[in-house]
């Protein structure tokens, strides 16, 4: 379909995991520049915005967003203007709906619309770079399944042979850790990542009983990036 040769351009923007540091020049120069920016959470958005001096128009652009938001999105790429995508935390795509509005505009509008990767944070890389444990191969598994399909979701963490990563709010996270030691059939080296980058940031290391053990002394707070390390003989 022809829009009288426009470009538009949809900037995937990844955004800090927490410490407000974080952020690339490229990124704070790109939000500068958009004529909009779609926020998971608005408010989140607007913390960021505020922090570097940037006033730009923000609208929601989540999960429960409904057909008719990503139908004003399409329009206002098909105008021309220049869209940048952000999620809470880190890169959009990974864990939240982004990659859904991707399909959508690459569908619609074809080479009409340029999908440009403006790169940054990311918990998974942060996690698994402090972990000391091989990065060659590993697996991300996004959040665990809240009711059906946990016993084998915690089953494929343990019989995968290199490195799996998955995420854990806050409310879940013992329960999960719990029902992954029932799954494990051997000691497994186990690295808990608790707020990383913000203030309270705290790196729990060991195996699983002990890491649970830790856990249950704590106050329980923040979002969690757990590494279960591969059995030994698969480690370097």
């Amino acid at each position: 379909m022809d829009y009288d040769g426009f470009m538009a351009k949809l900037y995937v923007v990844a955004t800090p995991i927490g410490n407000l540091e974080d952020i690339s020049l490229r990124a704070l120069r790109i939000l500068k520049e958009a004529d909009l920016i779609l926020s998971e959470d608005t408010r989140i958005t607007k913390k960021l915005l505020e922090h570097y001096s940037i006033s730009k128009p923000t609208i929601s652009y989540h999960q429960h967003s409904r057909l008719s938001k990503i139908s004003y999105i399409l329009s206002q790429l098909k105008q021309g203007k220049n869209l940048a995508l952000v999620s809470d935390a880190g890169a959009p795509g990974i864990s939240d709906p982004g990659s859904k509005l991707i399909e959508e505009a690459v569908k619609e509008l074809g080479n009409q619309v340029e999908i440009i990767s403006i790169p940054g944070p990311s918990a998974i890389t942060a996690a698994l770079s402090i972990s000391g444990l091989p990065a060659d191969k590993f697996l991300f598994l996004g959040f665990p399944p809240s009711k059906k399909k946990r016993e084998k979701f915690f089953k494929e963490v343990v019989n995968f042979k290199y490195p799996v990563i998955f995420y854990e709010s806050p409310h879940r996270i013992l329960k999960s850790l719990e029902k992954l030691n029932e799954a494990l059939t051997k000691n497994r080296k186990i690295i808990v990542c608790r707020e990383l980058t913000k203030k309270f940031e705290i790196i729990y290391r060991g195996d699983i009983k002990e890491t649970i053990n830790q856990l249950k002394e704590d106050k329980i707070r923040g979002e969690f990036v757990v590494i279960v390390g591969p059995p030994d003989k698969n480690a370097l």
